[in-house]
């Protein structure tokens, strides 16, 4: 039997479980994947906004009003 006839085999009997059983499974495979946590990517946001503030204290980070922003897009795009 093939990866994918065996995946799609797993999968109809996955869709027999109960709703609450599937998403039992569907965290197991998700958390499986090491995929990062809402913890973690939370983490990581607040740590991209500190820095970003501090690029724009110190003036290392160069501002551009929102207006230019949407003109240069318009432009660009035709809109």
């Amino acid at each position: 039997m093939t990866s994918l006839a065996m995946t799609n085999k797993i999968y109809e009997q996955a869709l027999d479980l109960p709703a609450d059983d599937r998403m039992v499974l569907i965290d197991k495979l998700l958390h499986s994947a090491n995929l990062p946590t809402q913890m973690e990517i939370d983490k990581l946001w607040a740590e991209e906004v500190e820095r970003r503030s501090k690029d724009i204290e110190s003036g290392k980070a160069k501002l551009i009003p929102g207006e230019e922003v949407f003109k240069k897009i318009r432009k660009r795009f035709g809109k």
